[in-house]
């Protein structure tokens, strides 16, 4: 099952975690919440903030995923078959619980527009999976990094990035003074957000004729240093970063930005161009 031996494991940053599903939590009408158990979790080493892993699901048929191993894995997955090889996709560490041995992921729901998605909602207690998760800390899966002299922290997200933004919150410091914007589709997205952070923070319904570049552009922001984390879909994080930049004089080292989906493109289109920069055909 691609499991990475111990030693392995210390030398590098990532290894593959088989594990099961527990429990699965509807948090809201678009957002499910899945608990991963298995034996070997509680060795995970979450970065905390933006931790992302590689997720690998089955395909139709199979009972758990069809995965590499060992230091040199993506390379193995890129020549597997790609009708037999796992679904591969990346996603955030939401909680971990190393004592129970439990992860926590949220998938947002988008419909039947992908495999990921579709597993999502249909996910049951035992069902099967692999994670490639981080083994030592530091381990270059998280992009928030506020640079020294930073005076506060913008952040902006919709649904799928709301699980990494989420844990950027918990993440920061009580004295770490924050703006932060979140669209989701329904009301009933909403949720509190734990943090001891001096957080601002502003829920957006999507509904037509709603922007959440033009919330941003309206807000009265705090003088200082900033640092911005805008992540979700794909235009709508460069048009934050224009404005950013281009309207409120921010340099763009100061900028972290990350386009979680592109509307009108599935996940099967994303993976496809993504593999395509590097000169191989899904």
């Amino acid at each position: 099952m691609g499991r990475v031996p111990a030693q392995q494991a210390q030398a590098t940053p990532y290894r593959f975690f088989p594990a099961s599903v527990a429990r699965v939590t509807r948090v809201g009408p678009t957002i499910v919440r899945i608990t991963f158990t298995g034996d070997d979790l509680s060795a995970v080493v979450s970065d905390g903030r933006d931790q992302r892993f590689k997720l690998f699901l089955p395909r139709p048929g199979q009972q758990e995923p069809v995965v590499p191993s060992g230091d040199d894995w993506y390379p193995q997955w890129r020549e597997m078959d790609p009708d037999v090889r796992g679904v591969m996709r990346t996603y955030t560490v939401y909680d971990h619980r190393p004592g129970a041995r439990e992860l926590d992921v949220e998938f947002a729901l988008h419909g039947d527009v992908g495999p990921a998605s579709r597993w999502a909602a249909a996910a049951r207690p035992g069902d099967r999976a692999t994670l490639l998760l981080p083994a030592v800390p530091d381990n270059g899966g998280a992009d928030f990094r506020p640079p020294p002299g930073t005076d506060w922290v913008l952040l902006t997200a919709d649904e799928t990035a709301l699980p990494a933004l989420s844990g950027i919150l918990t993440w920061l410091s009580p004295e770490t003074r924050v703006h932060a914007w979140i669209e989701v589709p329904h009301a009933d997205d909403i949720r509190p957000l734990p943090t001891a952070a001096d957080a601002e923070v502003t829920w957006l319904v999507r509904t037509p004729g709603s922007s959440l570049l033009d919330e941003v552009r309206a807000a009265v922001l705090p003088v200082g240093n900033p640092y911005a984390w805008l992540a979700g879909e794909a235009s709508t994080v460069r048009s934050l970063r224009r404005h950013l930049v281009s309207e409120r004089g921010i340099d763009r080292s100061a900028i972290t930005f990350t386009g979680y989906w592109r509307r009108g493109t599935s996940e099967e289109d994303l993976l496809k161009e993504a593999m395509a920069t590097t000169g191989q055909s899904a």
